[in-house]
Parts: structure tokens; sequence; C-alpha cells
């Protein structure tokens, strides 16, 4: 009897530890804002339907820590898709969003380098490769965007 009694203890505790460590995670591998098109939205816009896209700009990303074109123009209402290529040897990203946004992205950055992002005014390219943004504009003007990978902002990636 009391090697059932310690056996089911013994898994309880076990389960129970598992179950914690699962929930403890600390790899900030949470999405951010995934779901609604309303929680997708920022102050610059929201995700563009590919179908309305009425323009097509090229972006190229280098090691140089420079994105080209290094300023883009925008008209309200605007569905603009974004064909970012890394020309570099290291990963970059594209990130569209308010120069407040940018900031306070890039401290999170900071705490989490490896971080990875699945949000739809963001984009994680490795070397060699290329990726899309789709994006509807709100507002006519200069876009903000920038490469938040720890150091790449600093040293002019905006």
């Amino acid at each position: 009897m009391n090697k059932r009694r310690f056996a089911t203890h013994f898994i309880a505790a076990t389960c129970l530890t598992l179950s914690a460590s699962a929930f403890a995670g600390g790899d900030h591998a949470h999405d951010h804002g995934a779901g609604t098109q309303a929680a997708e939205e920022t102050a610059i816009g929201k995700p563009g339907r590919a179908s309305r896209v009425t323009r097509t700009i090229k972006v190229s990303m280098s090691d140089k820590m420079r994105f080209e074109p290094a300023s883009i123009q925008v008209k309200q209402g605007e569905t603009v898709r974004f064909v970012v290529r890394n020309a570099g040897q290291i990963k970059h990203e594209m990130n569209l969003g308010t120069e407040k946004e940018l900031l306070e992205h890039l401290e999170v950055m900071k705490k989490f380098p490896n971080m990875e992002h699945d949000e739809p005014n963001k984009v994680t390219i490795a070397p060699g490769q290329q990726g899309e943004i789709v994006w509807q504009f709100t507002k006519a003007g200069t876009v903000n965007f920038a490469c938040l990978v720890p150091g790449h902002y600093e040293a002019g990636m905006k």
C-alpha cells in the first residue's frame, strides 16, 4: 500500500513540475496582436489585401546597415506591396511603424534578440532571401521603417 501511495504522489509531483515548466517559459514566443483585423491595425495603417495593391516597392537591405530606398512616400489609403530582399550575409528585418512604435519594439528586441516576427507589419529575412509586407496606409507621408535586430538600428538601419 505504501508503494502505491508513493507512486501516486510521485506521478502527481512530476506532472505538477512539468506543467509549471511549460507555463513559465520566458522566451517571448507569444504573438503580438495576431488574430482580429482590429488588433493588427497600427497608427500608420493595417494589413493590406494583395488584390488591392496599387504599388510595389522593392527594398534592399545590406550589411552596411542601410535600406535602399532610404525613404518612401505613400498616399492615404494606398496599399503597397514591399518586396524586401536581404542582400547581406547576416539576418535583417523590416518593421513598419511610427517612430514611437519602432523605438518601443527596439527595447523589446534588446531583451529578446532572437525573437521572430509574425506580425503583418514586420518581416525577418535570412541572408540572400526575400519576403513581403502588404500594407494599407491610413495617412499620407513618409513611412517610418527600421531593422530592429540588436545593433542594426543604432548603426543607422532606419
